[in-house]
């Protein structure tokens, strides 16, 4: 139903990364087209068309938010050393780290040209707004490395704040394209919130559950990088003592070497069960905001995702 509607998303991709500084051109592209689920365009997409709004403003900004994302995943990157993102290498790994929190910084400043075409100072506020606090969130995920002692509430605050965020934001423009009402908007960026925040705790859950042949990432990264994610975080609270201190050691010390034995402690106590359960909780709250759109295929599609983003295996 969208393929046509994506294609033009990508069009604008290809158009507004080009840059005549030839390595800008190569690494953006080379990320860009790595793929991914293009989950924040689709958003921007179907919200705007479950509203009844079709003007080219919704490819620019569909585009804008991947930018967005992109921008953020090539810093995320060299932040977290990672080598591999999508099933290949990161850019960093490929082109080194300067050049990638460079280019980063040339896809987020491309963004902001495109948000100021469209020409409408609530597409600012909203963006600008959602990439202050994604920069927030990172901060926030940075100071909580290592600390087997994250509570599960500053946890999910750096979920809301470093994901779901620009997944709110890419519902809400929609809403904002349409024209829609204040309430219909805030239940729009409400879908958005909890979806993203669903997808987060799919993927936090999938670095002690998937292959890395399915993933396209290395199982135990997260331990790797010593991040307190909600498998650890329950699992440390069921355990027993000598779990618990394995797992406090393991992520004190971004310690893989007993990975193994990690995944079976986080298996046998339930936490693999009882995060995807908050994701479901997630999911359904998302599901229950789209009763302010009208009844078409779109919203079908909307409540699909809610389905998906729990369900998937990578």
């Amino acid at each position: 139903m969208m393929a046509g509607d994506m294609r033009q998303v990508d069009a604008v991709i290809q158009r507004r990364l080009a840059s005549d500084v030839a390595m800008i051109d190569k690494i953006a592209h080379y990320i860009i087209s790595a793929g991914g689920k293009r989950i924040r365009p689709m958003l921007v997409l179907l919200f705007s068309s479950a509203l009844g709004f079709n003007g080219p403003e919704r490819f620019e900004l569909a585009a804008t938010v991947e930018f967005i994302h992109t921008a953020t995943l090539l810093h995320d990157d060299v932040v977290d050393e990672s080598a591999l993102r999508r099933g290949r290498q990161t850019a960093n790994a490929l082109f080194g780290n300067a050049a990638s929190v460079l280019v980063g910084d040339f896809v987020y400043s491309r963004a902001f040209q495109m948000m100021v075409s469209v020409n409408r100072m609530r597409v600012l506020e909203i963006l600008a707004d959602a990439t202050n606090v994604i920069a927030e969130g990172e901060v926030l995920q940075l100071m909580n490395m290592h600390d087997p002692d994250l509570s599960v509430d500053d946890y999910l605050r750096v979920i809301r704040f470093k994901t779901a965020k620009l997944f709110e934001a890419s519902a809400r423009l929609g809403a904002v394209l349409s024209d829609a009402s204040a309430e219909v908007e805030a239940s729009c960026a409400a879908y958005g919130r909890a979806l993203g925040t669903s997808f987060q705790l799919i993927d936090d859950l999938l670095d002690y559950e998937g292959a890395t042949t399915e993933l396209g990432k290395n199982v135990g990264d997260d331990l790797r990088e010593g991040k307190p994610t909600l498998p650890l975080l329950l699992a440390m609270e069921r355990g027993n003592s000598a779990e618990r201190d394995l797992i406090r050691h393991a992520i004190e010390h971004g310690e893989v070497a007993r990975l193994s034995e990690i995944v079976d402690i986080v298996r046998r106590t339930g936490a693999i069960t009882a995060t995807r359960d908050a994701a479901r909780a997630e999911a359904e709250k998302a599901a229950n905001c789209l009763a302010v759109l009208p009844v078409s295929a779109y919203r079908e599609a909307l409540l699909e995702l809610c389905v998906r983003s729990v369900e998937r295996s990578s």
